[in-house]
């Protein structure tokens, strides 16, 4: 036994029980929020409730993380818990993957299969029953049921606004590559530099994908409502958007640390993880660009 590395186990905590209930107080808000929204009432006590349970998130993260970087500064970690954490921020993103491989398959669905089948096309082709007339197109700018469902008068331009973020973002993935060689090299002048233009590209990204959204609802009626075209259009860059804004945190997280003189050349799988976090939200942009703004 004397052979094997020694494993650190923490002491109790209190955090996995604060992470449970920010989490159910906070998907109990947006439960009670979206429900008062489809009965038309006025005022909803959802929002509070959600900001209640992110706030209550907030602090557990930061409790949490914080006492991990408390553990990591004082060497109680060996290089099986660097392995540990490796293979658990590998089958975070794998979940990550997974997540938005659910949406890029409905929106799939929904042009290759369901869509067809109510303009009277394919195998299913009977659909058309539904709504007789009704003449599939994608961007789906006719709705079957346009009363319900007012269609957009428009899509986002690809070659604006998307563009610019598509640039951005690849950009930041430079970025932070160049920061990551240099950590590697000890150089920390050149580390702060690089990262912190990374958190910048991040940071107007989200600049431009606020101007995008102002621009589909004031603009053009492209919304969550106007049908199937805005829902997939919105949960697909949304959540993306949110998945950025965490990067963009992470990142700023570990430019502070970096600035206070933590990781070295052999030890940083925390900007390590932080970077291959950043780099999978990059290639999601990339097939969002392509799948929902120009194809």
């Amino acid at each position: 036994m004397s052979s094997h590395e020694q494993y650190y186990v923490p002491a109790q905590s209190k955090w996995p029980i604060i992470a449970t209930i920010g989490l159910l107080v906070s998907v109990f808000g947006v439960g009670t929020w979206f429900n008062d929204m489809s009965a038309n009432r006025e005022e909803s006590n959802g929002p509070l409730i959600f900001f209640v349970g992110g706030l209550i998130l907030a602090y557990m993260l930061f409790g949490w993380f914080g006492n991990v970087i408390k553990e990591s500064r004082e060497g109680l970690y060996s290089a099986q818990m660097d392995r540990s954490f490796r293979w658990g921020m590998s089958w975070f993103i794998f979940s990550e993957v997974m997540f938005f491989a659910a949406f890029f398959g409905a929106l799939f669905y929904i042009r290759t299969f369901a869509g067809p089948w109510l303009g009277g096309e394919g195998d299913k082709g009977v659909s058309n029953m539904l709504w007789e007339g009704f003449e599939y197109t994608w961007p789906l700018l006719s709705n079957p049921d346009s009363k319900l469902f007012p269609p957009p008068s428009a899509v986002i331009d690809p070659w604006h606004l998307p563009l610019i973020n598509t640039i951005l973002l690849v950009s930041s993935s430079f970025t932070v590559t160049f920061a990551h060689h240099a950590l590697r090299k000890n150089k920390r002048g050149p580390l702060k530099i690089w990262l912190a233009l990374t958190i910048l590209l991040g940071v107007v990204f989200l600049f431009f994908q606020a101007e995008e959204y102002i621009e589909a609802y004031q603009e053009l009626g492209l919304t969550l409502g106007s049908g199937i075209y805005g829902a997939t259009f919105f949960m697909l860059t949304g959540f993306h958007g949110a998945h950025v804004t965490l990067g963009a945190l992470i990142l700023t997280i570990m430019l502070i640390r970096i600035l206070r003189g933590h990781f070295d050349a052999e030890h940083h799988f925390g900007f390590e993880a932080a970077s291959w976090y950043w780099h999978f939200v990059d290639v999601v942009w990339i097939g969002l660009f392509i799948f929902v703004y120009v194809l």
